[in-house]
Protein backbone atom coordinates (compact mmCIF):
# COMPACT_ATOMS: atom_id res chain seq x y z
CA UNK A 1 0.00 0.00 0.00
CA UNK A 2 1.05 3.41 -0.51
CA UNK A 3 2.71 5.61 -3.45
CA UNK A 4 3.82 3.58 -6.61
CA UNK A 5 6.92 6.25 -7.00
CA UNK A 6 7.84 6.24 -3.13
CA UNK A 7 11.23 7.11 -2.13
CA UNK A 8 10.71 5.35 1.16
CA UNK A 9 9.65 1.76 1.72
CA UNK A 10 8.34 0.44 5.22
CA UNK A 11 8.54 -3.09 6.09
CA UNK A 12 6.97 -5.00 8.95
CA UNK A 13 6.97 -8.66 10.17
CA UNK A 14 3.54 -10.10 9.11
CA UNK A 15 -0.35 -8.74 8.65
CA UNK A 16 -1.79 -8.36 12.33
CA UNK A 17 -5.39 -9.47 12.66
CA UNK A 18 -7.20 -5.64 11.31
CA UNK A 19 -4.28 -5.84 8.56
CA UNK A 20 -5.59 -9.30 7.44
CA UNK A 21 -8.78 -8.53 7.54
CA UNK A 22 -8.35 -5.34 5.18
CA UNK A 23 -5.96 -6.41 2.81
CA UNK A 24 -4.00 -2.88 4.22
CA UNK A 25 -0.56 -3.52 5.99
CA UNK A 26 -0.54 -1.01 9.18
CA UNK A 27 -4.13 -0.13 9.78
CA UNK A 28 -4.69 -1.05 13.06
CA UNK A 29 -3.62 0.00 16.75
CA UNK A 30 0.34 0.05 15.50
CA UNK A 31 -0.55 1.67 11.67
CA UNK A 32 -2.77 4.44 13.80
CA UNK A 33 0.64 5.35 15.27
CA UNK A 34 2.76 4.65 12.57
CA UNK A 35 0.80 6.96 10.65
CA UNK A 36 1.00 9.65 13.34
CA UNK A 37 4.97 9.36 13.24
CA UNK A 38 4.61 9.57 9.34
CA UNK A 39 2.87 12.79 10.48
CA UNK A 40 5.29 14.27 12.75
CA UNK A 41 7.90 13.98 9.94
CA UNK A 42 5.91 15.13 7.34
CA UNK A 43 5.42 12.25 5.30
CA UNK A 44 1.95 9.89 4.62
CA UNK A 45 1.51 6.77 3.63
CA UNK A 46 -0.61 8.13 -0.34
CA UNK A 47 2.28 10.43 -1.60
CA UNK A 48 5.69 9.28 0.53
CA UNK A 49 5.90 5.89 1.52
CA UNK A 50 5.00 2.06 0.45
CA UNK A 51 4.34 -0.44 2.98
CA UNK A 52 4.81 -3.73 3.15
CA UNK A 53 5.72 -7.22 5.22
CA UNK A 54 7.96 -9.70 5.48
CA UNK A 55 5.13 -12.25 5.07
CA UNK A 56 1.66 -11.73 3.48
CA UNK A 57 -1.01 -13.42 6.02
CA UNK A 58 -1.07 -13.37 9.74
CA UNK A 59 0.60 -16.44 11.58
CA UNK A 60 -1.48 -18.17 13.41
CA UNK A 61 -2.37 -16.76 17.35
CA UNK A 62 -0.63 -13.69 15.68
CA UNK A 63 3.05 -15.46 16.42
CA UNK A 64 6.18 -14.73 14.53
CA UNK A 65 6.48 -16.15 11.01
CA UNK A 66 8.25 -19.15 11.02
CA UNK A 67 11.39 -19.54 8.74
CA UNK A 68 9.52 -21.35 5.61
CA UNK A 69 7.00 -18.85 5.83
CA UNK A 70 9.74 -16.31 5.43
CA UNK A 71 11.39 -17.54 2.26
CA UNK A 72 8.16 -18.57 0.33
CA UNK A 73 6.58 -14.47 1.14
CA UNK A 74 10.32 -12.83 0.66
CA UNK A 75 10.96 -13.10 -3.74
CA UNK A 76 6.86 -11.05 -2.98
CA UNK A 77 8.82 -8.33 -0.99
CA UNK A 78 11.82 -8.52 -3.01
CA UNK A 79 9.92 -7.76 -6.24
CA UNK A 80 7.55 -5.35 -4.46
CA UNK A 81 10.92 -3.12 -3.42
CA UNK A 82 12.58 -3.62 -7.18
CA UNK A 83 9.25 -2.26 -8.24
CA UNK A 84 8.81 0.83 -6.16
CA UNK A 85 12.54 1.34 -6.08
CA UNK A 86 13.04 3.38 -2.71
CA UNK A 87 16.13 5.26 -2.09
CA UNK A 88 15.21 4.52 1.90
CA UNK A 89 14.26 1.07 3.32
CA UNK A 90 12.54 1.37 6.92
CA UNK A 91 12.71 -2.23 8.38
CA UNK A 92 10.51 -2.25 11.79
CA UNK A 93 11.55 -4.83 14.02
CA UNK A 94 13.53 -7.13 14.75
CA UNK A 95 12.19 -10.00 12.20
CA UNK A 96 11.87 -7.63 9.24
CA UNK A 97 15.86 -6.65 10.29
CA UNK A 98 16.82 -10.30 10.04
CA UNK A 99 14.85 -10.91 6.95
CA UNK A 100 16.54 -8.22 5.14
CA UNK A 101 19.75 -7.89 6.60
CA UNK A 102 21.26 -10.52 9.05
CA UNK A 103 19.50 -13.21 10.44
CA UNK A 104 22.02 -12.43 13.78
CA UNK A 105 21.01 -8.77 14.01
CA UNK A 106 19.42 -7.25 17.09
CA UNK A 107 17.06 -4.46 16.49
CA UNK A 108 18.33 -3.26 20.03
CA UNK A 109 21.85 -2.70 18.62
CA UNK A 110 20.98 -1.67 14.76
CA UNK A 111 18.57 0.61 15.44
CA UNK A 112 18.74 4.22 14.33
CA UNK A 113 22.13 3.46 12.15
CA UNK A 114 22.07 2.94 8.40
CA UNK A 115 23.03 -0.02 6.84
CA UNK A 116 24.26 -0.08 3.03
CA UNK A 117 21.78 -2.79 0.96
CA UNK A 118 21.52 -3.21 -2.67
CA UNK A 119 22.05 0.83 -3.41
CA UNK A 120 19.84 1.63 -0.77
CA UNK A 121 19.86 3.07 2.68
CA UNK A 122 18.50 0.73 5.32
CA UNK A 123 17.08 2.14 8.88
CA UNK A 124 15.67 0.25 11.10
CA UNK A 125 13.54 1.06 14.30
CA UNK A 126 11.46 -0.50 16.43
CA UNK A 127 8.04 -1.74 15.18
CA UNK A 128 5.40 0.62 16.39
CA UNK A 129 3.76 -2.48 18.39
CA UNK A 130 6.62 -2.48 20.73
CA UNK A 131 6.19 1.05 21.52
CA UNK A 132 2.64 0.17 23.08
CA UNK A 133 4.27 -3.02 24.67
CA UNK A 134 7.69 -0.67 26.14
CA UNK A 135 6.83 3.39 26.34
CA UNK A 136 11.07 3.84 27.23
CA UNK A 137 11.46 2.75 23.59
CA UNK A 138 9.41 6.06 22.09
CA UNK A 139 12.40 7.97 23.13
Amino acid sequence: MGSKKASIFIIGEAPGDDEDDQGIPFVGKSGKLLDKILKACAFNRNEHVFMGTIVKCRPPSNRHPKPQETETCFPYLLKQIEMINPLIIVVLGQIALQTLIDQNAKISQMRGKWIPWNGRLVMPTYDPSALFKKQALKA
